[in-house]
């Protein structure tokens, strides 16, 4: 068997072996997370005996908030960055995050000149390009990628859970309970991350934050119109008064209506998104498939002049037109 068979052979199996890995790990994570999801993560710790106080330690998340002396584009990335991070709840500070990326970046692109060393491939700047590329995509962009995936997922629960918990929380205002009362039973009736989340409201108000403070704070963390909404009507219903309990059932009304119609349009651009995520992936696919099979195809020219040029062109068009591309399917309803 020839080389570039061997290589095409072994590309293969390790891609098929990866996607079993996955859909093994896929399925036994989705499992786990459904029996989980039955009661919320502040219940689940306050029946193991947690006090509520380490409880609401372990919980509360920091506010997303500007970096002082930072550029305006760098504060906005670092908001975004750090609220994706609260949900996708994970625990870690955003700086930590970005240093791990970092280091798993910088681990590759050392791994791949070690290799090319031991290869007897002259390390030229072209060379080191093709490391930094591949190291960029394993240590930066594919954490990312999966972070982003997992915010996304939760950030989707969330939105369809928020309407029932508006439902459940107009029963408890009509019912003659008061706010904080409605709260808490909110929050023993509804699964995460909702009832996890109105949870650390409810913990907030009883060390001291005020109702509207604990709302705005829970909003800012996860940047859902449909909690801003929730937040800016109880709030103005604490300033000028009125019937709230009607407020918010017109408000879930409205939520739903806004879902449809959000499924609606997802249902119609379907097709633009999918040709988005090929021409997105291919390009990637193409150049791993090609330098696995015939790796001399790159770094024969590596210490090219042009190439390395051409090469750092070729990434920032790349990127422009990633861009592009998103700025074009994300659609707002």
């Amino acid at each position: 068997m020839s080389d570039t068979a061997l290589r095409f052979v072994t590309m293969v199996v390790l891609f098929a072996f990866i996607v079993l890995v996955a859909q093994l790990a896929g399925g036994a994570i989705a499992d786990r997370r459904s029996k989980s999801r039955a009661v919320n993560a502040r219940l689940r710790m306050i029946e193991a005996g947690v006090d509520r106080e380490m409880v609401t330690a372990r919980l509360r998340k920091d506010v997303p908030h500007d970096i002082p002396g930072a550029p305006r584009w760098v504060s906005d990335a670092a908001r975004a960055f750090h609220r994706m991070l609260n949900a996708a709840n994970i625990k870690r500070s955003p700086l930590e995050i970005f240093i791990f990326m970092l280091l798993g970046a910088a681990i590759v692109t050392a791994a791949i000149l070690t290799l090319a060393g031991w290869s007897g491939t002259a390390v030229t700047i072209g060379v080191i390009q093709l490391a930094m590329a591949v190291g960029i995509v394993v240590g930066l962009l594919l954490p990312w990628m999966v972070i982003g995936r997992l915010a996304d997922a939760r950030r989707r629960r969330m939105e369809s859970q928020f309407p029932v918990a508006l439902d459940v929380f107009v029963r408890g205002l009509r019912a003659g309970h008061p706010i904080p009362a409605a709260l808490n039973l909110l929050v023993e009736e509804m699964e995460d991350p909702v009832g996890t989340e109105f949870g650390i409201v409810a913990d907030e108000i009883a060390f001291g934050f005020g109702l509207r403070e604990a709302l705005a704070r829970m909003a800012e963390r996860w940047g859902l119109p449909d909690i801003d909404m929730f937040v800016v009507s109880v709030s103005v219903q604490m300033e000028t008064g009125g019937n709230l309990a009607e407020i918010l059932e017109n408000l879930g009304r409205v939520i739903r209506e806004r879902a449809s119609m959000f499924m609606k349009v997802r249902a119609l651009s379907s097709e633009g998104r999918m040709t988005a995520l090929v021409l997105t992936v291919l390009p990637i696919l193409a150049f791993i498939g090609l330098f696995t099979v015939r790796p001399a195809f790159y770094l024969d020219v590596a210490d090219d002049p042009i190439f390395i040029i051409g090469f750092a062109a070729i990434l920032l068009l790349y990127l422009i037109g990633f861009l592009a591309i998103r700025k074009m399917v994300d659609l707002k309803v």
